[in-house]
């Protein structure tokens, strides 16, 4: 459940479940919020799970399985996966140097598991591994004038310059941490961190700091609208970011163009020859690309080129900034932008034109945009 669900339901906010998590799906009118957070800025409650690391051996730990370099100076992050034995996607993530603990923030619904497959192959390091989803809120803030709705309201300390970089101040005197991000929706955003309570004494407090935190963001200085996950969809879609629930998972990072979640140059870790292999042979065997079909195809769509299949659609929507139906697809790697292809709408197939990504171009670039070297 959200921390605020009162607070989401004053604004008109209708829910929704994701990974067990139940979060404001829109407030109505979708697209015009869209319109909002792209030519201003726009606030919405994060569903993480967070899992915490902790002990003297936490980073070797972390780094021995995940595919990026975990951070090791206090206020650094790094976008990192976990993979199978075959290379393919279990789970994306946030990885945090908090001081003496990593945090990792991972899609929704995702860190028991991931808590409690770590805790059984922990033998003699020294490393604690636990779930502290709860004990966190998580707030984003995305839009072109992102920087300076969180100056206005951040004391004790400057917003960060870094993406994945973060420092700590408070905000209406609560205590808060803000992460820089890697610009999922393709403009420029934050990430408002502030606990809910350790103790049951302290949990009634926390909360009232929680929600005194939302409304300083919301209302404060330079206003913020409120958005859900249907437009967190959309705004991400626009700006080539592929999420874990709709392009990664089980799919191989090469084919997503994900270098910035992947290291090199980093020693072994599960699923790494099958990554290197591909890196060194050239070329995936297929690209996360855009799509401009002329209809807003289902997700799973077959997309074709002549009598050929190619591949099918991971997601789409009508975008609201172009005001034409776009999607991202994982097709064969030779279909690049500028090809035309049909994609199956209603049981017809429909033209489309495959596109480079972004679709839209806003105040930052997302970290996530495929790259293919």
């Amino acid at each position: 459940m959200t921390l605020l669900e009162d607070i989401h339901a004053d604004h008109g906010a209708e829910f929704d479940s994701v990974g067990g998590r139940r979060i404001p799906r829109d407030y109505g009118r979708p697209e015009r919020t869209h319109r909002a957070v792209r030519n201003g800025v726009g606030l919405t409650e994060m569903p993480y799970g967070v899992v915490v690391v902790a002990g003297d051996d936490r980073i070797e730990y972390v780094n021995n399985v995940v595919s990026n370099e975990v951070p090791r100076e206090d206020g650094e992050g790094r976008y990192a996966l976990l993979l199978d034995p075959q290379g393919r996607v279990e789970t994306d993530m946030y990885v945090y140097c908090a001081g003496d603990r990593l945090l990792l923030f991972v899609p929704p619904g995702e860190a028991t598991s991931l808590a409690e497959t770590w805790r059984e192959k922990v033998f003699i390091q020294d490393v604690d591994i636990s779930v502290a989803t709860d004990d966190f809120g998580v707030f984003g803030v995305h839009g072109p004038k992102a920087t300076e709705k969180v100056a206005s309201v951040l004391n004790s300390a400057s917003t960060p310059d870094e993406h994945l970089s973060f420092v700590r101040g408070k905000i209406a005197d609560v205590g808060v941490t803000v992460v820089r991000t890697d610009a999922p929706t393709g403009e420029e955003g934050y990430e408002v961190v502030c606990t809910t309570g350790e103790t049951e004494d302290e949990t009634e407090t926390s909360r009232s700091n929680v929600r005194l935190v939302f409304d300083t963001l919301l209302t404060r200085g330079l206003n913020a609208v409120p958005f859900g996950r249907r437009t967190w969809e959309s705004l991400t879609l626009e700006a080539g970011t592929p999420l874990f629930e709709f392009e990664l998972a089980d799919e191989l990072p090469n084919d997503l163009g994900l270098r910035n979640a992947l290291d090199f140059e980093k020693g072994c870790y599960v699923g790494q020859e099958v990554v290197s292999r591909i890196e060194n042979r050239g070329q995936p065997s297929q690209r996360l690309a855009g799509l401009l079909p002329e209809a807003v195809p289902d997700r799973g769509a077959a997309v074709f080129a002549g009598d050929e299949a190619v591949g099918e659609v991971t997601r789409a929507v009508e975008s609201p900034m172009r005001d034409e139906p776009v999607a991202l697809a994982l097709v064969d790697f030779d279909v690049t932008p500028g090809t035309d292809v049909t994609v199956r709408v209603d049981g017809e197939e429909r033209p489309a034109e495959v596109a480079a990504l972004p679709f839209v171009e806003g105040s930052d670039r997302s970290g996530r945009v495929p790259r293919y070297e």
